[in-house]
């Protein structure tokens, strides 16, 4: 397994946070990696990620979205599922990049019940027409893997 890092950006391209990966798979449109939560706990409403939670991260660079199956630190159970929509990635070798666009999803452990995220702080950015169609697109398609079950893992 390459150790990989990723940066996590934001709609002007400034970086925002960046953490290590070790990737698990890699093929011509996707990668996925696993990481660690390495940040103070963060209530999402529905869940909460904890330091030490073990994150298996797909990127993909011809979707405008990503999926985190998020474990327990301690329990190493299916917690859920963390999706962003974002610019499609940019995966390198050594390197992954992705432009957030600030909407998420978390996705129940059943994949049943599904809460949309910073929707505000989304209509709030300086994006163009296209790239709000993109983003909404990417929200429908993540709803609708929810709903058939199947999210990466």
């Amino acid at each position: 397994m390459s150790k990989v890092t990723v940066y996590k950006l934001d709609e002007q391209r400034r970086a925002v946070w960046q953490y290590s990966g070790k990737i698990l798979e890699r093929h011509k449109t996707w990668a996925r990696l696993e990481a660690y939560f390495d940040r103070e706990a963060m209530d999402l409403g529905p869940a909460v990620l904890e330091r030490g939670d073990r994150f298996v991260e797909t990127f993909y660079s011809e979707r405008w979205y990503n999926v985190f199956a998020v474990y327990g630190g301690e329990s190493g159970k299916l917690k859920g599922w963390y999706c962003n929509v974002c610019r499609p990635a940019e995966i390198g070798d050594d390197a992954v990049r992705c432009e957030d666009l600030a909407l998420d999803v978390w996705v129940s452990v059943n994949g049943d019940e599904t809460t949309i995220l910073d929707e505000d702080e989304f209509a709030a950015l300086s994006l163009s027409r296209d790239e709000r169609e993109h983003a909404r697109d990417a929200l429908d398609e993540i709803l609708d893997l929810a709903s058939q079950k199947s999210l990466p893992s």
